[in-house]
Parts: C-alpha cells; sequence; structure tokens
C-alpha cells in the first residue's frame, strides 16, 4: 500500500515537482534572511567604526607592484604613512585622544615615536660580502615586526634581509578592506628581485613566511618552479604557515553582503576592537579572512597539482614550526596538505605540544592528550619529525623527540627548558617571539619599550567588564622555545652552504 502511494506521487503531473522545487527555494530564501538579519544584529551590537575603520590607502596594484623596484615600493609606503597622519591623526576628536590609541601621536603607543617604526619595509645589510639573501615575510593583520628577530639572526649570519610590509599592513586596518592576495604574492616577487640585486644570484636564496607569510612563501616557491623569471630559493622556512583556515573563512564573504548598505557597515568586519597595539591590528575585516582563503585554496590546488606531476622533487627542503594548538590556521593541513605531498629530501615539521604537566591536563579537554598522535602519520615518514614535549607527565621539564625521513626509530634529546609556569600550549601568534621580547614576551628585557608590554599582562577581576576579549590577552604571545627554535634555523643557514643540503640535515 505504501509502495503505490509512492509510485502515485511520483507519477503526479509536472506542477507538483514545480511546488516543491519553490517551497526549496522560499525555504533558502528564509533562511539566508534569517542569517543577514542575525548578522547585521551582531554586527551592531559591537562598537562603532572609527576613521581608521573607514580609511584606506592608497597602495600599489599587483601590475604597478611587478613593474616597480623596491625604492619605489618604499616611496609609494612613506606618501601612504603622510596620508595616514593627515587623514587619521590629525583629525581626532577629544574622545579618541587617548594615551592607548596607536593613532593618537602622544599616545604610548603612537609607532612613529619609535625608531625604527617597525611597521615599515626594512632592509638588514651584513658587515662583510652577502654569504647569501633572505626574504621574511609577515602575517595577516601584521607588521614587519614579527620578522626582526628572524631578520637580525641571518643578517649576523652574513645574509641580506629583506622584509616588506604587505599592502594593507601596518597603517590602519581599514587599508586590509582594499587590497587581495594577489598584491601580497606581488610583493614577495618584489622582495625577492630585491634581495637578488644586493647580494647577487651566486649566493643561496632563502624565504621565510610567518602565518599568511608562510603561504605566501610556498605560493611564490611553487609558482618559481614552472616560470623562470622567478628565481628559486634554496630554503624555506615556516612559522605557524597558513596552509589552510578555518571553514568558516570560505564563507566569511556573505558575512559581509548586509555592508553592501551604508546602514550596515559594520557587517563588513569581523571584530572590532580599540587599536592599542602598535604593529598589529586589533580589528579584523570580512575582506581579509577572504583573502585569506582564496590564498589556502589556490595553494593547495597547486600543490596537488605539482605533485600529481612529480613537480615537487625539485622544491626546495621545507622547515615548519607549528604548534599542535592553533585556533588561527589549520594545524593539520600543514601535514595533510603540505607535508604529506612534498617529495624533495631535507623536510622537517617542528611540532610544539600542549604543556602535558599533571597538574594542568586536568584541566585540559581530555582528547588533547593525543593531539600529536592524532596529527602524525604513523613513521617511517618521508620528512622528519621534531616533537616539543614533556619529558614527563610530573615535570615541565621538555625534550625533543626527533624521528628522521624513512624512519621508526625516536631519540629524545632534553632541551633544558621548561614551560613558563601556567603557560598550558604556545599559540598561532607566539612562534616568532622570545619571551624577552618586549611588546609581546612574558618575561620582556626592557618593560614597555613600545608603550605596552602585552605578553606580561596577567589581569584579573569580574567578567564581561574589558573592552577586548580575554582571549586576546590570555593567549601565549611569546615562545620559550625560541633559542632552540633559532638553533635549528642556523643549522639550516649552516647547511645551505654545504653541496649536499640533506646530507647535512642527517639524510643519507
Amino acid at each position: 500500500m505504501a509502495m503505490s502511494r509512492v509510485q502515485q506521487w511520483l507519477n503526479r503531473p509536472g506542477p507538483t515537482l514545480i511546488s516543491l522545487l519553490k517551497l526549496i527555494l522560499a525555504g533558502i530564501v528564509i533562511i539566508a534572511v534569517i542569517f543577514l538579519i542575525a548578522r547585521i544584529y551582531q554586527s551592531e551590537r559591537g562598537a562603532p567604526l572609527q576613521s581608521w575603520h573607514t580609511w584606506s590607502a592608497d597602495e600599489m596594484n599587483e601590475k604597478e607592484i611587478d613593474h616597480a623596484t623596491f625604492a619605489d615600493y618604499q616611496a609609494r609606503e612613506a606618501a601612504i604613512f603622510a596620508e595616514m597622519q593627515r587623514d587619521i591623526t590629525n583629525t581626532l576628536d577629544d574622545a579618541e585622544k587617548t594615551p592607548l590609541n596607536r593613532y593618537y601621536a602622544q599616545s604610548l603607543v603612537y609607532p612613529a615615536r619609535f625608531q625604527p617604526d617597525w611597521n615599515r619595509s626594512f632592509i638588514l645589510m651584513p658587515q662583510s660580502t652577502p654569504r647569501g639573501a633572505v626574504v621574511l615575510l609577515h602575517g595577516l593583520t601584521d607588521s614587519p615586526y614579527s620578522m626582526r628577530y628572524l631578520a637580525e639572526d641571518y643578517r649576523q649570519q652574513g645574509f641580506v634581509a629583506v622584509v616588506p610590509r604587505l599592502p594593507g599592513h601596518g597603517t590602519a586596518p581599514g587599508a586590509l578592506t582594499r587590497v587581495n592576495w594577489e598584491q601580497w604574492l606581488a610583493v614577495t616577487r618584489l622582495a625577492v628581485r630585491e634581495a637578488t640585486r644586493r647580494a647577487g644570484k651566486a649566493v643561496p636564496l632563502h624565504l621565510v613566511g610567518y602565518s599568511n607569510g608562510g603561504a605566501l612563501a610556498m605560493k611564490y616557491a611553487l609558482d618559481a618552479l614552472n616560470d623562470p623569471a622567478l628565481r628559486q630559493p634554496q630554503q624555506i622556512v615556516l612559522l605557524s604557515p597558513m596552509i589552510g583556515v578555518t571553514t568558516f573563512a570560505r564563507f566569511a564573504g556573505l558575512a559581509g553582503l548586509p555592508s553592501v548598505l551604508p546602514a550596515f557597515a559594520k557587517a563588513a568586519w569581523l571584530n572590532v576592537m580599540p587599536e592599542f597595539n602598535p604593529y598589529k591590528y586589533n580589528s579584523f575585516p570580512v575582506k581579509a579572512a577572504r583573502q585569506s582563503w582564496l590564498l589556502t585554496q589556490a595553494l593547495q590546488q597547486q600543490i596537488l597539482l605539482q605533485s600529481h606531476h612529480q613537480g615537487l622533487a625539485s622544491l626546495a627542503p621545507v622547515l615548519t614550526f607549528q604548534s599542535v594548538m592553533d585556533s588561527t590556521v589549520s594545524t593539520r593541513a600543514v601535514v595533510a596538505s603540505l607535508y604529506r605531498h612534498l617529495q624533495s629530501r631535507g623536510n622537517q615539521l617542528v611540532i610544539f605540544d600542549i604543556n602535558q604537566a599533571a597538574e594542568l591536563r586536568a584541566l585540559l579537554r581530555p582528547d588533547l592528550n593525543n593531539a600529536v598522535s592524532n596529527l602524525l602519520p604513523p613513521a617511517p615518514r618521508p620528512y622528519a619529525t621534531t616533537v616539543i614535549t614533556n619529558a614527563t607527565p610530573a615535570t615541565a621539564d621538555t625534550v625533543a623527540r626527533n624521528t628522521p625521513a624513512n624512519q621508526r626509530t625516536e631519540t629524545v634529546q632534553p632541551l633544558h627548558i621548561a614551560w613558563p609556569p601556567g603557560m598550558y600550549s604556545l599559540s598561532h601568534v607566539a612562534v616568532p617571539f622570545p619571551l624577552t621580547d618586549s611588546l609581546y614576551g612574558l618575561q620582556p628585557a626592557e618593560k614597555n619599550q613600545f608603550g605596552i608590554s602585552l605578553g606580561a599582562i596577567s589581569l584579573r577581576g569580574e567578567s564581561n567588564t574589558l573592552s577586548v576579549g580575554l582571549d586576546t590577552l590570555m593567549r601565549a604571545n611569546s615562545n620559550p622555545f625560541f633559542d632552540y627554535m633559532m638553533a635549528r634555523i642556523n643549522h639550516h643557514i649552516a647547511c645551505s652552504h654545504q653541496p649536499d643540503i640533506a646530507t647535512c640535515f642527517g639524510e643519507q
């Protein structure tokens, strides 16, 4: 009887099917309207937009960048900063002139007070004839400040270090609403041209990328495999690389749809927060999230295509440092979308585990106890791995568990480094900064050198009181394993001058 009714329904004339389609369409429209209303409500609850959210810079476009010199780019950069001072700093009303507003000239965190201004592109030259060249790329909403320590280390090793400010960064968060990832990649090409011009083609070229800069470094390296006009790097170093992002970023553009109406301009922002950090935006526009997703999609598709045609065999060795806990980028994508496809020798992945000390484990989600083993495939793996973890559950002391490429045997190296009290993991933003950094360090060597020491802030009080989210202040901002990381990078630098890089890395 039931089957007969089904058959009768299927045999109904066309209008019934059309009615069904209309119902489905009506349902989609209703869901879309509900989403837009919810999005408008959510965005309107936040803080109002300020001039630094609505101002945008006159950045070079992709074509202009590809035809510019680095001096041209820096000249435009200087003009942009002058425009920002004229349009934002010089027009603030009294309510906006607060001690921790980075756009107020008399504030404690006004970037132009400090020399050099780490928001701007910079180049470090070695004291003697260059032994190499390196391009260092900062992350999204970030600035060249995050690359200062690595750039200085490379300079001391005899490298020319070129650190560009990527378009839309270092000025005001509104500038990120007018740029795209193709412009960032064009500046990567420009920086390589400048590094080569200053150091020559006969010395090694390294690419170092942090977060979004890691995606750009990989994209450039893959482009160079098929484009003889692009110089290929000899080594690639990645810190918290943006190989993949959260699923939400894919649909971030939808969240900004209400902003096409001027009355709902705030919907173009995922976060609107006070700007008290001199070298990083706190506010985050929808377009920036969308551009990060588009970049990672282009990168992942290119990795798959090159892997399919065995093109990754000639890719430079990749050394990556990644916290197993990362709420900004996908840690799994580093393994599943990058390392599993690498075919060259000398690739190494360093994972910072959570703090497994017994007194903290009781407060952590149970699934995190096996976060690293769930992330990495079983050995042997075609790349070397190092896991930085507790020596035992009873101590905060740490060890490095090293597994060479294509081997099952693990060796344990004591690090003589202990987790700082209360730190239960690293984070996406912590990796490039030592504990002694004045802005982000947990133990700043010079407190408030840049007006505020964010990494040393430890607040206690009632909830629902602060104008910023607790995650902004609770997140680890510096890396207790920074010296170990730099030692690994320096070994890579030394290996770049050896005839067989893979052998220098311990691969036979």
